[in-house]
């Protein structure tokens, strides 16, 4: 906040405290037995001029007080942090830390444990789910079923591979997937030739002359990462293109626009952003998902 702005905020919240105070003395009814109504009649019914409750008037200088008090000793007038030195971070920070002595312990003795041990452990489950949610659903769905460009994690179809330790190896590092566009070497007929095969890869009719020279290109640029037969080389993070899973679409349409264009997938990785005991119990949970 510049200083302007703070000392505007400084000075219009002062004002407003001041004349809350004024408006509630210079109003303070005091009885007067002269004039005991206001003067107001309605239907009969006149209007008694009773100062306000002692009580009530107590209650507004009290919560004044408390305001000032309040307004001294934490953040509220402008860039004045208050004597306190209490800030949003720093009670953030020490919540964080809190939390991190009371779960450390039992992260660690879940850390020393083989992940298909704990994997469908209850209190594993409910902190990996936590995890989750504030790391990953974005992405794959709070349930995990995935998106459009975004794996399904409750299948067993895996890109890099649904072991314990090919999934601890995603979350960490992250991937990259880089499927090169092919538009321009295999021209418009070679790419719906391709398209075709692949279509036919998962066991969809087309034309056998189509089939024929799709293979023929499959055979050249694709049999290296998807291998001869289609399904794929999590070595490689390539997708398996015989069992009807598509992470990009399996309509014509679609392959056609991957085979042109290409896919430039990324996983981002999470060591910067998880601590490992947090790692291990995140792909636990994962790998519980379809196991």
């Amino acid at each position: 906040m510049t200083s302007f702005w703070s000392l505007w905020v400084i000075i219009l919240t002062s004002l407003t405290i001041v004349l809350i105070t004024w408006i509630l003395f210079a109003n303070r009814s005091r009885e007067n037995p002269e004039a005991k109504t206001t003067g107001h009649v309605f239907d009969g019914i006149e209007e008694y001029d009773n100062p306000m409750p002692a009580w009530w008037f107590m209650m507004f200088v009290i919560t004044i007080v408390f305001s000032i008090g309040y307004l001294i000793m934490y953040p509220g007038m402008g860039n004045f942090q208050g004597l306190l030195g209490w800030s949003q971070e720093s009670q953030h920070d020490k919540d964080v830390a809190a939390a991190e002595k009371r779960y450390r312990d039992m992260r660690d003795r879940y850390l020393a444990m083989p992940i298909e041990e704990i994997a469908n452990d209850p209190a594993v489950r409910k902190m990996g789910m936590r995890m989750f949610s504030n790391n990953c659903a974005i992405c794959h769905g709070a349930d995990a079923k995935g998106a459009y460009g975004f794996p399904n994690l409750t299948d067993d179809d895996w890109i890099w591979g649904g072991t314990p330790e090919a999934i601890k190896a995603t979350l960490v590092d992250g991937r990259k997937a880089a499927m090169p566009a092919w538009g321009g070497i295999l021209g418009d007929q070679g790419v719906a030739d391709v398209s075709a095969y692949v279509m036919s890869l998962s066991g969809r009719e087309i034309d056998s002359a189509q089939k024929e020279a799709g293979a023929k290109h499959y055979q050249t640029y694709c049999v290296a990462c998807h291998g001869a037969d289609g399904k794929g080389n999590q070595a490689l993070g390539a997708p398996n293109l015989a069992n009807g899973i598509w992470l990009y679409g399996g309509s014509l349409e679609q392959i056609t626009h991957s085979l042109r264009a290409g896919r430039n997938g990324v996983m981002p990785a999470q060591k910067g952003l998880l601590s490992e005991d947090k790692i291990h119990i995140l792909t636990a949970y994962v790998y519980g998902l379809s196991n």
